[in-house]
């Protein structure tokens, strides 16, 4: 059963990056990328490693689909034309992978997919992991929240621009 979810989760991902990737609306294409994130995840649980698939649902698909979401309003980037009610043939595929999502998720909670494989669990606390992170990773996170920061920054700055150019043509 846990080969079959495997290659479940990964033609669902492999589905979804692609649907991601073609998509004209932005907004569009990070609800797929956020279906692919999710299915990433359970790929992650389904291999035995929880933590690796919180960090993935918690980071992944949460924090940085907020920023890409936040970034995509800023700069306005989704067709400024009031969107027409969605045909059955258009909700399709959003629907269909969620589904699959759904009854993966369903059935790995099901069984337990480290139960059978007698792996090993490793613990690692907060406090350990906090000081492996901030001790011997401490440039990395702080190299990564600059980039953050810039990256909001340049958000800001080009929305700002495109608002004061749009101001000048009415005028």
């Amino acid at each position: 059963m846990a080969t079959v979810l495997f290659y479940l989760l990964s033609a669902v991902t492999l589905v979804a990056t692609l649907l991601c990737i073609t998509r004209k609306n932005p907004v569009h294409a990070v609800v797929f990328l956020v279906n692919a994130l999710f299915a990433l995840a359970l790929l992650f649980f389904l291999l035995g490693a929880p933590l690796v698939a919180a960090w993935q649902v918690i980071i992944y698909a949460g924090a940085i689909m907020v920023l890409f979401l936040f970034v995509i309003m800023i700069l306005e980037l989704a067709p400024g034309q009031a969107m027409a009610s969605a045909t059955r043939l258009q909700l399709a595929p959003a629907v269909l992978l969620f589904l699959l999502l759904l009854v993966s998720a369903g059935l790995i909670i099901m069984q337990d997919p480290a139960g059978a494989a007698r792996v090993e669990r490793f613990y690692l606390s907060p406090r350990d992991f906090g000081q492996a992170l901030f001790s011997r990773y401490g440039l990395a996170v702080e190299i990564v929240s600059f980039q953050l920061l810039f990256a909001a920054a340049g958000a800001w700055y080009l929305g700002r621009r495109r608002r004061v150019r749009r101001e000048e043509e009415r005028r």
